[in-house]
């Protein structure tokens, strides 16, 4: 990954952060992590979805199962 690939994403992770803060959507410091993980490019996109979408579906089925 170049510096300017790095640079981008960590711009548009602060971007998407700034959003939520506006929108008062909490991002968990898990997602965080995985945010970071991604500027840094030491995982890709769709392993961060993967992660944050099993993440919420863990979260999901235990609000269910004990809600």
């Amino acid at each position: 990954m170049t510096a300017t690939q790095r640079s981008r994403r960590l711009a548009a992770v602060k971007t998407a952060d700034a959003i939520n803060a506006i929108e008062g959507a909490p991002v968990s410091d898990y997602a965080r992590r995985l945010s970071s993980s991604w500027a840094r490019g030491e995982i890709t996109g769709e392993q961060m979805k993967a992660a944050l979408l099993a993440s919420h579906q863990k979260l999901a089925a235990q609000v269910r199962d004990h809600g």
